[in-house]
């Protein structure tokens, strides 16, 4: 030990590589930093729009006093739920499709190239796809046109964490459920799903954070109401959009309120992500 340290190929190892670690340390505590700044201008600005005003009152008129946000958190919710109802089916049977039968299959291929491709898309060109195929053909924004393009954005998500969970299954407990005579589809379904269902919900968990606080497909589908309104027919309020058109304003209120919409998003992607992980870290444990 005493000669390798001796070694000045050895040292010059040593010094790079704490060189190196160095770089690595101080890009965390940079990043960090950043990341707390942000989090606490969030804090310090949202917490003061945070009253019971905010989840009862609707969006003010321009000029006005008070409001709050209530008409853009029940039509977040809204079409938040609807997109999740469409994407869980659609993107877990995708996945199911994707690791039984994908690996030998020429659709399976395209399905798995195409999701990668989805994953990566920006979000703006999903919501001018639903525009042009949707919204400009019934001639006027909808909180169904909304639910559709955030929907597309979940879809390759789960697909993508479905399959991966399925391929984690041992190839052992697939052959003793085909020795017992169960069918490929029971054994795809009431075997390798079971074995991996919270896997599966961390997929749903994560898809749902990810399409919670989108704004550019919204703007260009839902657009926005300043009103209160269940109509998924209609042009509908959302915090994304809410937020984005407040914090650009003149008025103090809406600025306000503009944080506080952001404060209340961050705490449900935030919410959403522990959840997720504390799925994902029983799964792995299982």
């Amino acid at each position: 030990m005493i000669a390798a340290g001796r070694n000045p190929v050895y040292r010059r190892r040593l010094a790079w590589h704490k060189f190196g670690i160095a770089l690595c340390v101080l890009a965390m505590v940079v990043g960090i930093a950043f990341l707390g700044w942000i989090l606490a201008v969030l804090l310090l600005k949202g917490f003061g729009a945070v009253s019971f005003a905010l989840f009862s009152q609707s969006t003010p008129a321009p000029g006005s006093d008070g409001g709050g946000l209530a008409n853009a958190i029940v039509g977040s919710l809204m079409m938040v739920g609807v997109a999740t109802a469409v994407s869980t089916p659609v993107g877990i049977l995708a996945g199911i499709y994707l690791a039984e039968y994908g690996d030998k299959s020429v659709l399976g291929q395209v399905t798995r190239f195409v999701t990668d491709i989805m994953l990566s898309a920006p979000s703006i060109v999903i919501g001018l796809f639903v525009y042009a195929i949707y919204v400009a053909n019934i001639k006027h924004f909808s909180g169904w046109a909304g639910s559709f393009a955030i929907s597309l954005i979940a879809v390759p998500v789960i697909v993508r964490t479905t399959d991966n969970m399925l391929n984690l299954v041992p190839a052992s407990l697939r052959e003793a459920a085909f020795a017992l005579g169960a069918p490929r589809w029971k054994v795809a379904v009431l075997v390798r799903l079971r074995a991996v269902k919270a896997g599966v919900v961390t997929g749903v968990l994560l898809a749902l954070a990810r399409i919670a606080g989108e704004t550019a497909p919204l703007l260009f589908t839902a657009l926005n109401n300043q009103f209160f309104s269940a109509n998924m027919n209609a042009p509908m309020a959302n915090l994304p959009v809410v937020i984005y058109q407040f914090a650009m304003s003149p008025y103090e209120n809406w600025r306000s309120l503009a944080w506080g919409g952001a404060l209340l998003i961050t705490f449900s992607v935030l919410g959403l992500n522990i959840l997720s992980r504390t799925l994902f870290k029983q799964t792995k444990q299982g």
